[in-house]
């Protein structure tokens, strides 16, 4: 058996057709909505700051002010981090569900998230103090090696890959690499620096972060949005996409090339959030069909309000403490997953 689920007619059906008006309006809506999102958050904390405050801080930044310098240090790396994580996870989701025809794909749940996180544990273990591109550059191989032990398990089994058998693969796959994380951190002792990774949140974002994350992201949801046409070929079924003269092969290589650079960067940023890459994408091929080349651009202006609007939720819940943003988008992406489970994984 393959390791993908073949499509039924009617999902064969809606994959070559798209809903380009409903597509614009939500990326032209959503970007507004994600500028106006950024400009409250920024403006909400411990400090109350007024939104004409914010603007000037932005455009006219005085260093001798205490409210910019909270706006410019500290609030707006934070929010424009969330909007790159949201991003990030919900695009590399995308393509992980478009390449793999699995509705249950997600970074979280596919051991991504878990094997970067366990690498960051390494970095922090062993070489402590290390800049952060290169932690970055841990956080995809440790991406990279989730996913490998997750796709060998999940092949091991009699019958082939299945999705079903992959997310529980991907489970076994996480706990093990979450109880070595644990175990390096109590031997090692460093429990609260990884405490931030592990809960999931974006309170430690800096501009020199922001800035290596921001170049390895654009141009992986570029590169996404280049390899878009191909993914809704292969999402139909490889059989269909090399009648069609895609070339397979390289399709899957870039994807998951593409795919480790986004949750490696989000995890090395934001920690371990997961249900982003899997809510998101089903949501987007519910209002604009089943067309990556406009999943892709929408799941990342979808994704990134959702992360901003969770932090944003995580300050608000029990100030001045702050929720982990994992837990609070786990409270609609665990319902989802159950949900998408019961329907036999079929997408939406």
């Amino acid at each position: 058996m393959s390791a993908y689920v073949e499509p039924s007619l009617e999902v064969k059906k809606k994959g070559l057709k798209s809903r380009p008006v409903i597509a614009t309006i939500i990326l032209i809506g959503g970007i507004i909505g994600l500028l106006l999102a950024i400009g409250i958050s920024v403006s909400i904390g411990a400090a109350e700051i007024d939104v004409r405050t914010v603007w000037s801080a932005v455009f006219q930044y005085d260093s001798t002010l205490v409210p910019h310098q909270i706006i410019q240090e500290t609030r707006l790396p934070r929010v424009i981090g969330a909007a790159l994580v949201g991003s990030s996870l919900a695009v590399s989701g995308s393509i992980m569900q478009g390449m793999t025809r699995n509705p249950l794909a997600d970074p979280g749940l596919l051991g991504l998230n878990a094997g970067a996180a366990f690498m960051l544990a390494i970095c922090f273990a062993f070489f402590p103090g290390l800049p952060y591109i290169y932690i970055i550059l841990f956080a995809f191989v440790g991406a990279a090696l989730g996913a490998g032990l997750v796709f060998g398990v999940g092949s091991l089994a009699k019958g082939g890959l299945t999705p079903m058998r992959l997310v529980l693969a991907g489970a076994a796959v996480t706990a093990l690499l979450v109880a070595l994380s644990e175990g390096i951190a109590i031997y090692y002792r460093i429990n609260q620096d990884l405490a931030f990774w592990n809960a999931g949140g974006v309170s430690g974002a800096r501009w020199e972060n922001i800035k290596i994350m921001a170049s390895w992201v654009i141009l992986a949801i570029l590169a996404a949005i280049v390899l878009s046409k191909s993914i809704t070929l292969l999402s139909l079924g490889e059989e269909i996409a090399v009648g069609l003269g895609q070339k397979t092969g390289v399709i899957k290589l870039f994807g998951t090339i593409i795919i480790l650079i986004l949750a490696g960067s989000a995890v090395s940023v934001v920690g371990a959030v997961g249900f982003v890459g899997l809510v998101i994408p089903h949501i987007t091929r519910f209002l604009v069909g089943y067309d990556y080349r406009w999943i892709i651009p929408c799941s990342a202006v979808l994704g990134g309000g959702l992360v901003v609007l969770a932090d944003l939720a995580a300050r608000m819940v029990n100030p001045p403490q702050e929720t982990p943003i994992g837990a609070l988008i786990a409270v609609i992406g665990v319902p989802f997953f159950l949900y998408l489970t019961r329907k036999g994984g079929q997408p939406l």
